[in-house]
């Protein structure tokens, strides 16, 4: 059982709901992400979705685009990840999963990819662009190694394909909450609600809420619901806000703590 695991587990035991918190490794440089997943860590964030990098980033909206292009201006690359996550290691046990398009994954090896995140301290794997109907050997290979493979479900799911997605998580299954790309809304769609719970009867896998979430109101209708939820594009924008301050990491941190107060509960069901 893998950190991700045991997380949701605790938390299931102590009646509580995840808060997965996503920023881009290398934004604005890698000792900047080292220190807030650290801060993250000590502010209540349950598990961690750090982005690989990547020039076409095919589910992502601006804020992460262009997160994942200044990572890459400064030459952010996976092994330079694998080695920021071996770091953090030493000091913290946070639950991390990467986030990344396959073509970064193929070219590093599928093999190579788990065993090598695997021994430096990562726990999972999110791969918008590779769908468990073509992820076979990686499948095969993650169980092997106790690695977690997420997969995602949309508004748009059919059922008969909810329960192949279902069946081919582990860690968490992770709800695309609107029919488009990732970056802070306003509002959400109302049929999040009907569709977890959907979902949530097909499996007793936790099951987070991501894409669009940036606000405590959302936070907690969401979680009405939901196992989890996952903020990432208003968690960049303040990294983006507060970019060449020294207090960067506290501020970020201070943003992400309200975030987490609220996703800690109650809620009425």
């Amino acid at each position: 059982m893998n950190r991700i695991d045991l997380q949701f587990k605790k938390l299931r035991r102590q009646k509580k709901k995840a808060f997965i918190a996503f920023i881009t490794a290398g934004d604005p440089d890698l000792k900047a992400t080292k220190d807030l997943v650290l801060s993250f860590a000590k502010a209540g964030v349950d598990v961690i979705e750090l982005g690989v990098p990547f020039s076409d980033p095919l589910a992502d909206g601006p804020t992460i685009q262009a997160s994942s292009q200044r990572a890459l201006r400064a030459a952010v690359t996976l092994p330079k990840i694998f080695k920021l996550v071996q770091e953090i290691r030493r000091t913290s046990q946070i639950p991390i999963a990467l986030m990344s398009y396959y073509n970064p994954i193929f070219h590093f090896g599928e093999d190579r990819f788990v065993a090598k995140a695997r021994k430096l301290g990562v726990d999972g794997v999110i791969i918008p662009d590779l769908p468990p109907e073509e992820a076979g050997s990686f499948i095969r290979m993650a169980r092997k190694n106790d690695f977690a493979m997420i997969f995602f479900l949309s508004p748009t799911t059919t059922r008969n394909r909810l329960r192949r997605i279902v069946r081919a998580s582990t860690g968490f299954i992770y709800y695309v909450s609107l029919t488009g790309i990732t970056g802070a809304r306003k509002r959400l769609p109302e049929n999040i609600f009907q569709n977890v719970t959907i979902a949530k009867a097909q499996t007793p896998k936790p099951i987070c809420v991501g894409f669009g979430v940036s606000r405590p109101e959302q936070i907690r209708k969401i979680l009405k619901v939901a196992d989890g939820v996952i903020v990432g594009s208003a968690l960049i924008d303040q990294i983006v806000k507060n970019t060449g301050r020294r207090d960067l990491v506290k501020n970020v941190t201070d943003f992400a703590r309200r975030l987490v107060h609220v996703s800690k509960g109650p809620f009425i069901q």
